[in-house]
């Protein structure tokens, strides 16, 4: 039936520690930190080096093969190009801008105010120049998603995710209450290229703000239908926002590419709507600032690489009573070892939290008492135990007789189980192992 999919939970969404507050202007950090791997693929290579002065959206770093640039977020001087921490854990080559303040743009060439004085080809190459990638963390070149596959086949259904469904995040909700249009105009670039039978944006039911703004825009693209959807986690995921705005299932294996779907995130349409049209690279993004761990929550427009650290203190500051910060959501975010790691294209939110908002604060003891509350909300209709099992006596077999790799981490299995069992992070655990086998 269209609006389920199996399993799932209802957290507490507590989106209203940042809902309504619309960002001031854009943040100024004293300095940016961009790393030169910031998406899928091969990392970038620097184009500057320490003393040089540097535009805003001036390219600092590209590269060969499945790459996609970096830019500079802040006009000033390069300070440095060495290893600094990444969010997503150890060390990358980073371009370090000492920033003057002055957002001094580069200058860019061929605005266009229609997409159709473009040929694909072109679209493309503006998309992949621009340094799009998903931005709903999965950070994939989106100049290579957007194609139709080479041996053929076409595009049934193109779909806009803007479900936003982990607690505390509101980017993507501020985005579309304040920017539908460039949504809206991102879609439309996007059924250029895939030329598409149906195209939607499919919104959680608890967006009411950015529904209201999202129909009103849609009087001028009636090609785009809305798609209002149950507010359940994880809706976003796109095995189940296919299911739930079409019904059809993708198979064990399968790619919903490969079978005419198409799904990219609200922030990627933005981002691709300013690249193709005005060929404004990205470099910066709406992130949320919350938790209970945090004076005054937010969301914020932010420069590609502004510290966590200065953005923390803009929003007043950690409570004493924080205890975790983590980048992306409570459910499949990564809790950070230190704030100097800054915010990359793929970051939606810096969330902290207190000791009492971490599932009530207990401790963990890893005790199953087989009540089987994993397998009921597991969305991909998995046995997270027996996962965790294989995984814990590295048994490769056994975690493909399971279907490991279709684990699509959401953190349901780990958020319901009594014994707090830190499945997923055993998951993980087992995929790295699969591609150790393999490689």
């Amino acid at each position: 039936m269209r609006g389920l999919f199996h399993g799932g939970i209802e957290p507490a969404g507590k989106k209203d520690l940042s809902l309504g507050r619309e960002p001031q202007g854009v943040f100024q950090p004293k300095q940016v930190i961009v790393p030169l791997r910031q998406h899928i693929g091969t990392p970038c290579e620097p184009l500057v080096q320490g003393g040089e002065t540097v535009t805003l959206g001036q390219k600092i770093g590209d590269g060969k093969g499945l790459c996609v640039p970096v830019h500079a977020s802040v006009s000033g001087r390069v300070v440095a190009v060495e290893g600094r921490p990444h969010p997503g854990g150890g060390t990358v080559a980073a371009v370090v801008i000492e920033n003057d303040g002055l957002d001094t743009p580069e200058h860019r060439t061929r605005p266009v105010t229609s997409v159709g004085e473009l040929t694909k080809e072109e679209i493309l190459r503006r998309i992949r120049e621009g340094g799009v990638v998903g931005m709903g963390g999965a950070a994939f070149p989106t100049s290579v998603k957007a194609q139709l596959p080479e041996q053929g086949g076409s595009m049934d259904t193109l779909i806009i995710n803007a479900c936003e469904c982990e607690p505390y995040i509101t980017a993507d909700d501020m985005l579309l209450t304040l920017y539908p249009d460039r949504v809206l105009k991102g879609a439309m670039i996007l059924a250029e290229l895939l030329e598409p039978l149906y195209i939607a944006v499919a919104v959680e039911d608890n967006k009411r703000e950015a529904i209201r703004a999202l129909r009103k825009a849609l009087r001028e693209y009636p090609q785009i239908h809305l798609e209002i959807l149950p507010t359940r986690y994880p809706q976003g995921g796109e095995k189940q926002l296919i299911l739930a705005t079409s019904g059809l299932e993708i198979p064990s294996g399968r790619l919903a590419k490969e079978l005419g779907f198409g799904v990219f995130n609200a922030a990627t349409a933005a981002a691709i709507c300013k690249a193709v049209l005005e060929e404004i690279p990205l470099v910066r993004r709406i992130v949320t600032v919350t938790g209970e761990g945090i004076l005054r929550p937010q969301n914020m427009i932010v420069p590609i690489g502004t510290p966590v650290s200065e953005l923390l203190e803009a929003a007043g500051g950690l409570k004493a009573s924080a205890s975790k910060v983590i980048l992306g959501g409570p459910m499949m975010g990564m809790a950070q070892t230190t704030l100097e790691v800054p915010v990359v294209k793929g970051t939606n939110a810096v969330l902290c939290l207190t000791e009492e908002a971490q599932q009530g604060g207990s401790q963990l003891n890893e005790l199953c008492i087989h009540c089987g509350f994993c397998v009921q909300v597991c969305p991909m209709q998995l046995q997270p135990l027996y996962l965790y099992q294989a995984a814990m006596i590295e048994e490769t077999g056994m975690m493909a007789a399971f279907s490991l790799l279709d684990c699509i981490e959401c953190g349901c299995c780990s958020y319901i189980c009594p014994g707090k069992i830190p499945l997923v992070q055993w998951i993980r655990r087992g995929k790295q192992l699969i591609r150790e086998a393999k490689s």
